[in-house]
C-alpha cells in the first residue's frame, strides 16, 4: 500500500476498526442523553420560569392595583382623568423583564383605558388612532380603544360574574400572543393586567438551549478524541491483530499475528489461539504442498475445495529420467532411497526455481509441467531447468570423484566399493515436448490425483530415452525449439535426427538445445559439420555422411556411423529413421 488508509478494505467490504465504531456509539449515545436531559431540564425549567414570572407579576399587580386605587382618589378629587391614567402608565412601566412585557387596563366592554409595553409603545388614545389608520387587514381594532381578544375579554366577564376577579390570562395583541395574570378593579371598573410575550420566553429558552447544545456538541468532539486515543491505546492489540490478518487476507498466506507487545486480555488470548490454528493450517498446507503441485494447492487455498475437473491446455512437459537404474538399485538396496532423495532436492529445486510444477514423480523418473500459471515463456523456462537439471546431476558425479580420489591416495577401492562408486555417479536425460494437452484432477471423491494426459506427454518420456540413443543430456521437439526462439536467441537448436517412434505413422524431428556461450571451445564448428553430414545422410548419400560425421567428434555420431555400416541407403529412403522400442 502506497499510504496508510484508516479505513481498509478487503475486497469491497470496508473494515472499520472496533475502537472506532465503539467511541462512535458511545459519543452518539451520550449525544443524545445529553439532549433528551437538557430538552425535558429546559421543558421544565420553563414552566418554572413561568411560574416564577407570574409571581413576579403578580406582585406588579398588586403594586399597579395599589396605584390604580389611589389614583382613581386623585382623579374624584381634581377630574383630570388623563394625568391619573399617566401616573398609572408610569407605575406600569416599573419591572419590566423582558422586551415586549405588557401592563394595561380595559373594561368590561373591551374599552382600553390604557396599555403599556416595554419597548415604549403604548396604544392610547393617539396610538389607537394611528393604528387605526394603517387599515391593518386583521382588523384588530373593532371601534374606539377596544381590548382585541374578545375571546379572551368574554371570559374574564363569565368568571366576574361568577364570583373570580383575578387570577392568569392569555390573551391577544397587536404584539402577538401574552400569558400573565390580572384583577378586576372595582373603582375603575376595569381588568388590570400584567403580562409577558410567549415568543420572549421562547425565544430566551430556545437560546439557552442552541447554547447548551453548542457546549454538548463542543465537550462531545473533545470526548470523541479524547475516547479515540485512550481506546486506540487500550485496543492497540485489536488494531495489530487486524493489520496482521488483512495483511495476510491481501497475501493470501497465514502468519502469525506478533503480540510482542499486546496484553494480558481475552483480545490477546483470542489471537493467540489464532497463531495456534494458523501453525496447524501452514503445517498442512507445507504437507499437502509436497504431496501435489503448487498450482493445486493455491487453488485448494483460494476456493476451499478440489474437485474432479480438468481441460485441454497448451503446456510444455519435462520428463527426467535415470539412466542404468536397475544396475542403481541392485548395487545399493535399500540406499537407493537416500541417493534418491539427494538426488531429488536438487532436482525438484530447479523445477520450481524455473515456474514449473511437479506433475510426479514415478521411482527413478520426474514430470514436470510448464505453463500451468499461463506463462508464455513456458518452454525457454523448460530448457533452462532441462540443463539445471544436468549440471546439479554432474555436480554431484564430480563430488564423487573427488572423494573417491580422496579415498585411493591411502587405498584402493574393493571390488564392492567401486561397484557402489559406479552406482552413484548418477546420469540423467532429459526429454522435453509440449502442445494440447489435458491437466486436471482425476479419480474419485475418496482418492484423486492432479495429473497430465496426452501424446506429448508420452512424447517427452520417449524424447527422454532417445538421450541414451543420442549420446545427449536433452533433447526436445521442434514445437519446444520454436517456442523457445519466439522469446529467446540464448539456445542454439541443433537439428539431430528425424524418427518415427513406436506407435506412430508420421516422423518427428528432434534437436538439442545448447547455450553456445557456455559450451566446449569448437562445439559450434563441430556441429556446424554434423548438420552437414545430417543433410547429406537425410539426402541418402551416407557415403559423404561417413565421412562428414567421422570428422566432427562429437558422441552423436556414433548412432549415425553404427545404424549407415558400411552399406548405402535403402532404395526407398525417406530420412526418416522408424523407432522399434520405446
Amino acid at each position: 500500500m502506497s499510504k496508510k488508509q484508516f479505513f481498509q478494505r478487503v475486497g469491497d467490504t470496508r473494515i472499520i476498526p472496533i475502537s472506532f465504531k465503539i467511541v462512535v456509539i458511545f459519543s452518539i449515545l451520550l449525544l443524545l442523553s445529553n439532549f433528551a436531559t437538557n430538552t425535558i431540564n429546559l421543558i421544565m425549567s420553563q414552566r418554572q420560569v413561568i411560574k416564577l414570572n407570574n409571581e413576579i407579576m403578580v406582585s406588579r399587580l398588586k403594586d399597579l392595583y395599589s396605584a390604580a386605587g389611589n389614583q382613581y382618589q386623585i382623579y374624584s378629587f381634581n377630574g383630570e382623568r388623563q394625568n391619573c391614567i399617566n401616573a398609572l402608565k408610569s407605575v406600569s412601566k416599573n419591572g419590566f423583564e423582558l422586551p415586549k412585557s405588557y401592563a394595561g387596563a380595559f373594561d368590561r366592554q373591551g374599552n382600553i383605558l390604557f396599555e403599556v409595553y416595554a419597548d415604549g409603545t403604548a396604544t392610547d388614545e393617539t396610538e389607537i388612532q394611528r393604528l387605526m389608520s394603517l387599515e391593518d387587514e386583521n382588523k384588530i381594532y373593532q371601534g374606539d380603544y377596544t381590548f382585541l381578544d374578545k375571546e379572551t375579554l368574554a371570559a374574564l366577564n363569565e368568571k366576574l360574574d361568577a364570583g373570580t376577579s383575578d387570577g392568569s390570562v392569555k390573551f391577544k395583541t397587536v404584539k402577538g400572543d401574552y400569558f400573565g395574570v390580572y384583577k378586576y378593579q372595582e373603582d375603575w371598573q376595569c381588568y388590570f393586567v400584567r403580562a409577558e410575550l410567549r415568543k420572549d420566553t421562547q425565544k430566551s429558552t430556545l437560546i439557552v438551549l442552541l447554547l447548551i447544545s453548542l457546549v454538548i456538541f463542543i465537550l462531545i468532539v473533545g470526548f470523541l478524541i479524547v475516547g479515540l486515543k485512550i481506546f486506540g491505546k487500550i485496543l492497540a492489540s485489536v488494531k495489530s491483530i487486524t493489520g496482521s490478518l488483512y495483511q495476510m487476507q491481501q497475501d493470501q498466506h497465514l502468519t502469525k499475528i506478533d503480540l510482542s507487545n499486546s496484553p494480558n486480555d481475552d483480545i490477546t488470548y483470542l489471537a493467540a489461539s489464532f497463531n495456534s490454528l494458523s501453525s496447524t493450517i501452514n503445517n498442512l498446507l507445507g504437507i499437502f504442498q509436497k504431496f501435489v503441485s503448487k498450482d493445486v494447492v493455491a487453488k485448494a487455498y483460494n476456493e476451499h475445495q478440489i474437485r474432479l475437473e480438468g481441460k485441454r491446455r497448451n503446456l510444455t512437459i519435462l520428463f527426467s529420467d535415470i539412466k542404468s537404474f536397475t544396475f542403481r538399485t541392485e548395487t545399493l538396496g535399500n540406499d537407493i532411497i537416500d541417493l534418491l532423495n539427494v538426488h531429488y532436492d536438487r532436482v525438484i529445486h530447479a523445477v520450481h526455481e524455473n515456474k514449473g510444477v511437479i506433475g510426479s514423480i514415478i521411482g527413478d523418473a520426474i514430470l514436470a509441467i510448464y505453463g500451468t500459471d499461463n506463462d508464455r515463456q513456458k518452454s525457454l523456462e523448460s530448457v533452462e531447468a532441462a540443463w539445471q537439471i544436468t549440471e546439479l546431476t554432474d555436480q554431484l558425479r564430480q563430488k564423487m570423484i573427488v572423494r573417491r580420489e580422496e579415498i585411493e591416495k591411502k587405498r584402493k577401492l574393493t571390488e564392492a566399493e567401486d561397484r557402489v562408486f559406479k552406482a552413484v555417479l548418477i546420469d540423467v536425460g532429459v526429454g522435453i515436448d509440449g502442445g494440447n494437452v489435458f491437466y486436471g484432477n482425476i479419480g474419485s471423491n475418496e482418492h484423486m490425483t492432479n495429473t497430465v494426459i496426452g501424446d506429448n506427454v508420452n512424447s517427452a518420456s520417449r524424447l527422454e530415452g532417445l538421450t541414451r540413443i543420442y549420446h545427449l543430456p536433452v533433447i526436445c521437439s521442434e514445437y519446444v525449439k520454436e517456442e523457445v526462439e519466439g522469446y529467446s536467441d540464448k539456445y542454439t537448436f541443433y537439428e539431430i535426427d528425424t524418427v518415427q517412434v513406436k506407435g506412430k505413422t508420421e516422423g518427428k524431428k528432434i534437436f538439442y538445445p545448447v547455450d553456445l556461450s557456455r559450451g566446449e571451445e569448437g562445439l559450434e564448428e563441430k556441429y556446424a559439420a554434423f548438420e552437414e553430414g545430417l543433410a547429406a545422410y537425410y539426402a541418402g548419400d551416407w557415403s559423404k555422411a561417413r565421412k562428414l560425421f567421422n570428422g566432427c567428434d562429437l558422441p552423436v555420431t556414433e548412432v549415425f556411423l553404427e545404424r549407415m555400416g558400411r552399406s548405402s541407403a535403402p532404395a526407398d529412403w525417406s530420412g526418416i529413421w522408424t523407432m522399434t522400442t520405446k
